[in-house]
């Protein structure tokens, strides 16, 4: 969260030329998409960043960093080292679980902030269809990235008047809210996994 200051810094200074400010989005989301979000969001709200230009350049950098990250995997996927994993018994289950969950696992992991980078890569990895990866991945990138825009946008619109160090704070005290309440669906998913496991475990003759 440390990073929170360069980014604003970083993308109101590009301020002036659509695109220079186009660019410095696209560049925050490929760096952290929510926070960069949260910044343009409240920007917009101030006039200094005009809507179209925010929502366009959000839409199109978080896409392409979710397509790279696909791509990141597919690519790891051709080393020799690690192809062997492919279709290893070590990563069958896993592998399994997420062809049998596919869309809704590409699909949610869009809403819990630290799942996506495990999550698309692996989709690369084990070569699971990118026309199904892009399809539901720009779905669930109109979802979130609207309702988390609109959101910073009002607040941006509520706080235009208060100091720059209080409206800044709220704004991190909020993405930190978001990160432990996506730590928190993580760590109770596993949760449920293992006792599911441990169940069948007791059930097998």
């Amino acid at each position: 969260m440390h990073h929170f200051p360069f980014l604003y810094h970083f993308i109101s200074g590009a301020v002036g030329s659509t695109a220079s400010v186009s660019l410095a989005i696209i560049l925050g989301t490929f760096f952290l998409e929510d926070p960069t979000t949260i910044i343009v969001g409240v920007l917009a709200a101030d006039g200094i960043i005009p809507v179209p230009i925010a929502m366009l350049s959000l839409y199109a950098g978080i896409v392409v960093g979710d397509i790279g990250l696909y791509c990141l995997g597919w690519l790891a996927s051709t080393s020799p080292r690690l192809a062997r994993y492919v279709n290893h018994d070590f990563t069958a289950p896993f592998r399994t679980w997420l062809e049998t969950r596919y869309i809704l696992t590409i699909f949610s992991a869009r809403f819990i902030p630290g799942a996506r980078l495990p999550t698309y890569t692996s989709s690369g990895f084990f070569r699971s269809p990118l026309s199904t990866f892009v399809f539901v991945a720009i779905t669930a990138t109109s979802i979130w990235t609207t309702l988390l825009f609109s959101a910073s946008y009002w607040f941006g619109s509520l706080t235009s008047a208060w100091m720059g160090p209080l409206r800044w704070g709220i704004a991190l005290a909020f993405l930190l809210v978001l990160f432990f309440v996506g730590r928190h669906n993580i760590l109770a998913h596993r949760a449920r996994k293992e006792d599911a496991g441990t169940d069948d475990d007791t059930r097998a003759p």
